[in-house]
């Protein structure tokens, strides 16, 4: 008899194959129609949600993994809006990448096609299977969501809702695919499921992601943690540096994309560490320092070796004192987790050394680290961050859910 890891996983070969017929204009359509129903039904989802945060309130669930499981109104039409833009966004299936005349006349192209189907395996945000499904679904990819068991009746509400647009919109097929079925043993069923998944991308802290990879038997893309950097240079305007770190630190501290070490120029610590100081005390950020840091600001922690590689998702960071770029960006490649760095600075010179020695997926000048997403970077939503550097790297939007094919057109040559 067929199980359940068989069942979904073939179906969803089978899925690929009618998601790669449908025309843009059909996709965008369906799209539109799932924006509109998250709207729609925003009460369900919301009630659906709360019975996820009961449990997980019930069950002592640490603060910051309620944060992220929660949904609201705001969040329900943010996942409309991205739904919405993706729609927006111009096709890149069927795109040309390039194309050559061979002396034999026979006609290379080398075009962009899905890679076919991705299971995402991810542990609190409902706010993932819209994401993940509208940009699967935009590149004709058929996705498999497999969601932690604290969020098991919020992604099953969500996956009703968009189904049901899916279905309005004249789609009579699944085009993705939400697991509901818990426990470990099916999750390691799917990572052993090579003949009908193509990509596994875990989304996740980093033993989630570590055990993916473990087990997998499919290409895994993957960033284990986030351990992203802030570098104040010397020349750094000190009321955009402020605004910049608490930005980073605090506006959502749960994310991979905060900062978790700032690093502060010799020739300015002294005027600029008690004014983070006192803009971390106002909002309850607890500070781990190295010694030069701790002789400018007092009431710290002095910090410990591991904490330079912490990712704390929380409202804590390190701040380390540094004599020049050169330290700084050395700490950054020996510590950080090559996700996001930012530099503060007026110099144009240090700010080019900076972006071209730093080894990191997402390098900024004078911006937030909470700028490295998907949506800002006008993908319209992301299905993943990458510190990998193959086949993708940073926010991972439509191109990074293609792969591409060789297309040879000829008129009867044959190779002598």
């Amino acid at each position: 008899m067929e199980g359940y890891v068989e069942k979904l996983t073939r179906q969803a070969r089978e899925s690929s194959y009618k998601l790669a017929r449908l025309t843009s204009a059909q996709k965008n359509k369906a799209l539109r129609f799932m924006a509109a129903a998250l709207l729609k039904n925003k009460d369900f989802i919301l009630k659906e949600n709360r019975k996820d945060l009961d449990l997980a309130r019930k069950n002592n669930l640490k603060k910051s993994f309620i944060e992220r499981l929660a949904l609201d109104e705001g969040r329900i039409k943010q996942m409309s809006v991205s739904l919405r833009e993706v729609a927006g966004l111009a096709e890149v299936v069927g795109k040309i990448i390039s194309s050559s005349l061979r002396p034999n006349g026979i006609r290379i192209q080398k075009v962009r096609v899905p890679i076919g189907v991705v299971l995402v395996i991810f542990e609190a945000r409902p706010n993932v299977v819209s994401d993940c499904a509208g940009l699967l679904f935009k590149t004709s990819n058929v996705g498999i969501l497999r969601g932690g068991s604290a969020s098991f009746y919020s992604n099953l509400a969500v996956q009703k809702v968009l189904n049901g647009a899916l279905n309005a919109a004249g789609i009579n097929f699944k085009a993705f695919f939400v697991v509901e079925k818990t426990g470990h043993k099916i999750v390691q069923e799917l990572l052993r499921a090579q003949e009908n998944i193509d990509l596994v991308i875990p989304r996740g802290g980093e033993a989630l992601i570590k055990k993916v990879v473990e087990i997998s038997h499919i290409p895994v893309i993957k960033h284990y943690k986030g351990v992203c950097h802030i570098f104040v240079d010397k020349t750094a305007d000190i009321k955009k540096a402020l605004k910049i770190a608490v930005n980073a630190k605090v506006q959502r501290p749960s994310v991979c994309n905060a900062v978790e070490t700032i690093l502060v120029h010799k020739d300015i610590a002294k005027k600029f560490l008690p004014l983070l100081k006192k803009e971390f005390d106002t909002c309850r950020v607890k500070i781990r320092a190295d010694a030069k840091t701790a002789a400018v600001i007092s009431g710290v922690k002095m910090a410990r070796e591991s904490d330079w590689s912490t990712e704390y998702l929380d409202l804590a960071v390190s701040i380390k004192t540094v004599k020049n770029a050169d330290e700084a960006i050395k700490h950054i490649n020996r510590y950080g987790s090559h996700h996001t760095e930012s530099i503060i600075t007026k110099n144009k010179k240090n700010a080019e050394h900076f972006l071209k020695e730093v080894d990191s997926a997402c390098c900024f000048v004078n911006i937030s680290t909470r700028f490295s997403d998907g949506y800002q970077f006008g993908l319209g939503a992301e299905i993943g961050i990458s510190t990998d550097k193959l086949h993708a790297r940073g926010p991972m939007g439509l191109e990074e859910l293609t792969t591409y094919k060789w297309i040879g057109t000829g008129n009867g040559q044959i190779r002598k």
